[in-house]
């Protein structure tokens, strides 16, 4: 019985294993002009804390990278990017830490000035769209004016695409980063699909 338990290991699996094909097939008729493609998971944590104290300047240094400041922004620090949820909620996430890791170490500093950060690594997933039509194929979907100089780089917005809610963050001209949770991924990825199909016809 005992063998028999060990070998029930859990393997984490992608929320969009099963689409990784599909949308790696998008291709848009001009070399380079749209791609899609499956980020990996990365460590992540709602960060609460509240913006008129020492707690940001704290997280921030602690982190090795400033936090936004600004509504709708995000900035980057050494192992991944800060983005701005609220008046007084961050994003925070990180290539390389563990999430549980990433969790205590950014928890650890915020507790110590009134705030929390809780790991959400699970919880979301993101795909980067990617070329000269990147903005095109979103505005299909999408009520944001996405024109670089409405939406340049640095800029983020939670919003509709299709039906789904999602984080939009704009890394530049043409490489968009759509964060959504993994309930909805599916239907994300389906969207991005049939829409670059329908931009083709």
């Amino acid at each position: 019985m005992a063998d028999r338990m060990a070998d029930r290991t859990l393997t984490p699996v992608h929320p969009l294993a099963d689409r990784w094909a599909r949308l790696a097939a998008v291709e848009d008729g001009t070399a380079g002009a749209l791609r899609l493609e499956l980020e990996a998971p990365v460590a992540a944590v709602d960060l609460r804390v509240d913006p008129r104290g020492t707690g940001p300047d704290a997280v921030a240094a602690a982190v090795g990278g400033p936090l936004p400041s600004a509504p709708d922004t995000w900035t980057a620090h050494p192992t991944g990017i800060a983005v701005r949820l609220g008046p007084d909620e961050w994003l925070l996430t990180s290539t390389t830490a563990d999430p549980e890791e990433w969790e205590f170490h950014v928890d650890e500093t915020a507790a110590a000035h009134g705030g929390m950060a809780v790991d959400v690594s699970a919880q979301r997933t993101s795909v980067r769209v990617l070329g000269a039509a990147a903005r095109d194929l979103l505005a299909f979907g999408c009520a944001l004016d996405l024109r670089p100089a409405a939406f340049p780089r640095g800029r983020c917005a939670q919003t509709l695409l299709g039906q789904a809610a999602v984080l939009l963050v704009a890394h530049a001209v043409d490489d968009l980063q759509i964060v959504v949770r993994s309930s909805f991924a599916g239907y994300v990825a389906d969207w991005l699909v049939d829409a670059a199909a329908d931009s083709r016809s």
